[in-house]
């Protein structure tokens, strides 16, 4: 499984880096107004830390605008994937865009069809919503086995990217269920690596190495 840092936090991402756990960077609007730079910046500085795929997110109300929107995100690196709505306008330029050459990362992902109807449109990626989904008392993790399956039975080249990941859990299942990517808040990547034995047993051995005799 590929992990995506879901964030526009360049302090979180180098440190991601530095862990070895960066295979790509999701953004949104809402996180990139968190920096308090400019969009195409913020971006640009992301693209220069990972070579992963970047998603940017397009942002309007019709096809024409979004297929604008994707190709001047696209000039910015070349790791950059738009990040569209699944919506039907957002489908045209999903099919636009991927017939330019254009990765595509279709989101706001919350039934089965849906997926299928991205893979159709040339997606690169379909955003399934976990945790928007565990929220009103609903599977989420169905939704991407059922999706996997989908994409397994017609040999989509499609990658399901499990998204609104809220907790360690949530991104063992979807590894488990054989999604391909998992993006994750940074406060979450943290906890993965945690486990009370594991500092249990390294307390241990650094109390034993400082009575093993040195000479």
């Amino acid at each position: 499984m590929k992990f995506f840092i879901d964030t526009a936090d360049t302090t979180e991402i180098r440190d991601a880096k530095a862990l070895g756990l960066l295979d790509g960077v999701t953004t949104n609007p809402t996180l990139v107004a968190k920096s308090g730079k400019k969009f195409h910046d913020v971006i640009a500085e992301i693209c220069d830390i990972t070579e992963g795929p970047v998603s940017a997110e397009a942002v309007a109300d019709n096809a024409e605008d979004f297929i604008a929107q994707g190709r001047e995100l696209a000039k910015i690196a070349k790791n950059v994937v738009v990040k569209l709505p699944l919506t039907t306008e957002g489908l045209k330029a999903c099919r636009a865009l991927s017939d330019d050459g254009i990765g595509v990362n279709v989101t706001l992902c919350f039934q089965p069809v849906q997926a299928l109807m991205a893979a159709k449109a040339g997606a690169r990626f379909i955003s399934p919503f976990i945790g928007r989904l565990d929220d009103i008392s609903t599977d989420g993790m169905q939704l991407i086995a059922e999706i996997i399956q989908i994409y397994d039975n017609y040999m989509f080249d499609t990658e399901v990217l499990a998204a609104s990941i809220r907790h360690p859990l949530h991104v063992q299942q979807a590894a488990l269920a054989g999604a391909h990517v998992a993006t994750i808040p940074f406060s979450v990547v943290g906890k993965l690596i945690q486990h009370p034995l594991t500092d249990l047993g390294n307390a241990r051995f650094m109390e034993d190495f400082k009575n093993i005799p040195r000479t």
